[in-house]
């Protein structure tokens, strides 16, 4: 750390000589200091042969006094060096020129208050923070500069100019109980004034970081609001305002905590679960988050110049069990931006609708034609019951028997295949087939593309479009056709 010379033409350790007392040095000796002080010599002498030394006692705080006044006559310097200290060691608070003159002139006025409270012994109660300290904080606020730093400041602050003040003091005294009530009496006057000033400046900090979030939020909510109308947008500032660049691929997601957690924190576990989905998908910069409601909320992944992803797997690790997803599917600039997200909810809504939350993830990609027969939840009900007849009884027989058909329309008819897939025997994959063209009440190749749409819908939302049935009269589960099949 770089100390300048306190007093101006002399060196720290320069022009020592003894007072006749002993216990006051400096540039000039005794004959240097105010005459209030020179006048209590004496009674210094007499005060510091008692071990109980009195920190506030008059002698003591001509002493601080003296201090404060010859450390004030380089208060330039003083600041200078406390401003140096704080951007050397805190990479966070450098920043634009405005800001950072800001950051000197706060500095500044506490350098300047501090210096006038331990020289004039004023009371703390009557003291605020300075005005040039709180707009610094409030700055830092609006640019989500972390507190922690702001903090960190201060207590480097405190630490540069104390030293300021002990070494000034110790060129002042000799005396050890003189100098012990000084930096006693200095230490609890600068600390004090730290610790209010502090209070100040964090709830300065807090309550503009809300209010700026709150309309930060309120901003960004109306420019994607406009993107999602549909109406015309002027980029530039919706980019601006978004932090988020809309020539690109996007990628809609909805995140959503399950109802059996209630956790006043959903949003903040939400933001960072889609954090971690960016993270696992390398996106080309930060995700665009707003947050829906307690439990749920939407989000853009910006995927720069790549057009497709992979969502197995991106959701499952080291997010909570409770938190689901539906993507949509990627697409580009401000159309695709808006489309992307209308897909991500219309895949949520699969989910919602089957009345269970059991999948972690779905992409629009899987229940594309569910989704789009979601107009009418009494309508499309009504079609599978009609289209499946029989088959569509929600029971675990008829579930089996809806499985491998849809299995087997998706392979082309072949048993083969099927069987592989499901890890059944051939034969059991052709008894499952007889059983549900019965359910069906014809061939499986006559309405073949009704039939498999009606299955990918009875998959995806289960009871809510399947006959019930009473408990009592669900059927046994599927009988061997020979014994060496597996069912």
């Amino acid at each position: 750390m770089r100390v300048l010379p306190l007093v101006a033409g002399h060196e720290p350790g320069a022009g020592r000589r003894s007072t006749g007392t002993g216990a006051v040095r400096g540039a000039g000796g005794a004959a240097s200091l105010p005459a209030p002080l020179r006048a209590t010599l004496p009674k210094l002498a007499g005060i510091c042969k008692n071990p109980q030394v009195d920190k506030d006692g008059p002698a003591v705080a001509e002493l601080m006094a003296c201090v404060a006044a010859t450390v004030s006559r380089q208060v330039a310097a003083v600041s200078e060096n406390v401003y140096e200290v704080i951007l050397r060691e805190i990479p966070e608070l450098h920043d634009d020129s405005p800001v950072l003159t800001l950051l000197a002139s706060s500095v500044d006025s506490n350098v300047g208050t501090c210096l006038q409270i331990v020289q004039h012994q004023i009371d703390l109660s009557a003291v605020r923070a300075p005005a040039a300290a709180l707009e610094y904080a409030r700055r830092l606020a609006q640019r989500g500069r972390p507190l922690t730093a702001l903090l960190r400041a201060y207590r480097l602050g405190h630490t540069c100019f104390s030293d300021w003040l002990l070494k000034e003091l110790a060129r002042q005294t000799d005396d050890a109980q003189l100098l012990t009530a000084a930096t006693l009496g200095m230490s609890e006057k600068v600390a004090g004034y730290i610790d209010q000033t502090s209070e100040e400046i964090v709830a300065a900090y807090t309550r503009e970081r809300e209010n700026w979030l709150r309309n930060r939020s309120a901003a960004r909510a109306a420019r994607i609001r406009d993107l999602l109308s549909g109406q015309r947008v002027n980029a530039s500032a919706t980019e601006t305002t978004l932090g988020y660049r809309l020539f690109q691929y996007h990628l809609g997601l909805v995140c959503w905590a399950g109802d059996a957690t209630a956790a006043v924190d959903n949003i903040t576990r939400l933001e960072h679960a889609i954090a971690h989905v960016a993270e696992k998908l390398a996106c080309s910069g930060e995700p665009l988050f707003l947050p829906c409601d307690e439990s749920s909320a939407w989000a853009w992944l910006p995927l720069g110049i790549h057009d497709t992803f992979n969502a197995a797997g991106v959701a499952a690790a080291d997010v909570d069990g409770d938190i689901h997803f539906a993507f949509g599917d990627v697409a580009k600039d401000t159309a695709g931006f808006r489309l992307s997200h209308q897909q991500a909810i219309a895949a949520q809504a699969v989910v919602l609708a089957s009345g269970s939350l059991t999948p972690r993830s779905v992409a629009f990609s899987e229940v594309a034609p569910v989704a789009m027969m979601l107009g009418s939840a009494d309508l499309l009900r009504s079609w599978v019951l009609g289209t499946l007849a029989g088959l569509a009884t929600d029971d675990e027989h008829h579930a089996r028997l809806r499985d491998t058909l849809l299995v087997f329309l998706r392979t082309g008819g072949s048993y083969k295949t099927t069987a592989e897939r499901l890890t059944l025997h051939k034969n059991t994959v052709q008894y499952r087939i007889h059983k549900a063209e019965e359910s069906l009440g014809r061939p499986v190749g006559e309405d073949q593309h009704d039939v498999e749409l009606a299955l990918r819908a009875s998959q995806w939302l289960g009871s809510s479009v399947l006959r019930q049935v009473p408990v009592q009269a669900r059927q046994p589960p599927l009988a061997p056709a020979r014994p060496d099949r597996v069912v």
